[in-house]
């Protein structure tokens, strides 16, 4: 039996004073959050939520989501953890897809879901009985009437509370992704998934209990922060220091005051913490306690690993994995001098090889294939999506959709991104959901949406359409549309009206003829 809530419990029974969240001028200890995260629980089971029911969690980098994510795992049930930055027609989505009992939305999250304004029961996801408002002051009356607050909720519910405990392969988390299509799927992953994942990663790091901060940059829905941050971090009892958004120089500013030892980011971010260090940055004093440099999500320019190697004196470590994975599934051998361009090798107690489109196993030095994976870290499976599981999962391996090659010493090099997905900003858009939404407008036939170079991004999102015809649409019109209909990191920045698209004989577009 497992609980992976316990995580902050031993930390809290361990080191009870030590910070163990900090923000700005609030600073809570490991104590504190044990014992809200306790109200949360005891307020849940209150409410009836059961052992294996599902609750959703939309809130950005702030003290408020450790607290409800442990204190939803202490109720036994499962944490489904939202981006911040969905619509409220995804959020809905999402909602009912998930079969969620109860959703926590922070006040600041851009849109509710469907009907959820003035009543706790929403039309958009009639399964959904509870719906609390996370507010920045938690003594602050609801914005929305008939909404309960997080603060109203919690009154009278004690900070003690005996944790269900689960068994060690039952979900304890349900992330969403796209995988390489365009329908959103819960990656359902168990306890046992998500605590050795995290002791790995310590292990990786060598952290030593009580004595790391990380600056918490990455944001904590997502599986690269929930785990090398949060669950990593509070299995060590570190401290971490949120950065609800990540903006170059104030994260400068705080591995400065706060002498962080910790950090991971998306290359874009190294990029920009470069570009901050101005004269009034003490670089001396971030180089002397830095000790951990962790990167993700696409591969590092050489040009970045230099430059931070030679300011901060720290060499970034880098790895790869996919919220199917816990995330992390490789890494860089800590060990050994980092090989730029490298996602390193598996990490304890996972197998890694490569496979052709039947899963035969690739074995030849520098030959090309796609990237499986087994071990502790795989999922359960897609939630409620048996036939989606079944095309990715076989005998154990995982199939990632990503290709790869190996080099004679074992280290792996990513080739190319699955198929079509574009990575922005560090975070996955998927062409076929984008395009889903575009032809929903009432003046556009078809979409075909790819990803172009971008300087800061990576990738910047691109979308050409066919409009129907007599029908009289703008490109900066269609922006503007998209900027209503999906998140900021999703719709596309460019729109291209045109006549025709390339296509295969069989009707299948031929996006690598697009630029």
């Amino acid at each position: 039996m497992l609980n992976l809530s316990v995580l902050l419990e031993d930390s809290a029974r361990r080191y009870p004073e030590r910070a163990a969240v900090v923000l700005g001028p609030q600073r809570l200890t490991y104590a504190q959050v044990e014992a809200a995260a306790n109200q949360v629980a005891n307020m849940l089971a209150a409410r009836g939520i059961q052992p294996g029911d599902k609750v959703a969690l939309s809130c950005p980098n702030l003290p408020y989501f450790p607290v409800i994510y442990y204190g939803i795992l202490k109720a036994g049930a499962v944490v489904v953890p939202l981006n911040v930055l969905l619509k409220g027609r995804e959020i809905t989505y999402h909602l009912k897809d998930s079969e969620a009992k109860a959703y926590f939305c922070f006040q600041g999250t851009p849109e509710l879901p469907m009907g959820a304004e003035g009543h706790a029961g929403f039309s958009g996801a009639e399964d959904c009985e509870h719906f609390f408002l996370v507010t920045a002051d938690p003594a602050a009356a609801s914005p929305i009437e008939g909404a309960e607050t997080l603060g109203q909720a919690l009154a009278g519910h004690g900070p003690a509370f005996e944790t269900v405990l689960r068994s060690e392969t039952d979900a304890a988390v349900i992330l969403y992704t796209s995988g390489t299509t365009g329908q959103a799927k819960g990656a359902e992953l168990s306890h046992s998934n998500l605590v050795l994942n995290a002791l790995t990663c310590n292990r990786l790091f060598k952290s030593e209990p009580g004595t790391d901060t990380h600056l918490l940059v990455l944001p904590l829905f997502h599986s690269f922060g929930s785990t090398v941050n949060m669950n990593a971090g509070f299995a060590v009892a570190a401290t971490l220091v949120l950065l609800p958004r990540f903006e170059a120089k104030a994260a400068v500013q705080l591995l400065q005051s706060e002498d962080v030892t910790f950090f991971a980011g998306v290359p874009t971010m190294y990029w920009g913490l470069l570009n901050a260090l101005g004269d009034d940055v003490d670089v001396e004093r971030i180089a002397r306690n830095m000790r951990v440099a962790v990167s993700g999500g696409s591969s590092l320019p050489v040009e970045i690993i230099k430059a931070v190697k030679e300011r901060f004196g720290v060499s970034i470590l880098e790895g790869y994995g996919l919220s199917e994975t816990s995330p992390v599934a490789t890494f860089s051998d800590p060990d050994s001098e980092p090989r730029p361009g490298s996602i390193g090798i598996p990490i304890w107690g996972v197998e890694v090889k490569l496979i052709d489109a039947e899963w035969n196993t690739v074995t030849g030095a520098d030959e090309i294939g796609e990237i499986a994976v087994r071990g502790h870290n795989i999922m359960n499976g897609y939630y409620n999506r048996p036939e989606a599981t079944a095309e990715v999962l076989n005998n154990g391996w995982f199939r990632t959709g990503d290709l790869a090659r190996r080099d004679k010493d074992g280290f792996y090099y990513i080739v190319d991104r699955a198929k079509d997905m574009i990575i922005r900003g560090g975070f996955n858009v998927y062409p076929r959901e984008i395009e889903e939404v575009l032809i929903t407008h009432e003046a556009v036939s078809l979409a075909a949406v790819i990803g172009v170079p971008h300087a800061s991004h990576g990738e910047e999102v691109k979308a050409f359409v066919i409009l129907h015809p007599g029908a009289t649409v703008t490109e900066e019109e269609l922006v503007a549309w998209g900027r209503e209909q999906m998140a900021s990191y999703k719709y596309p920045r460019i729109v291209k009206i045109v006549e025709s698209l390339p296509m295969t004989a069989t009707g299948k577009l031929l996006k690598r003829e697009l630029s």
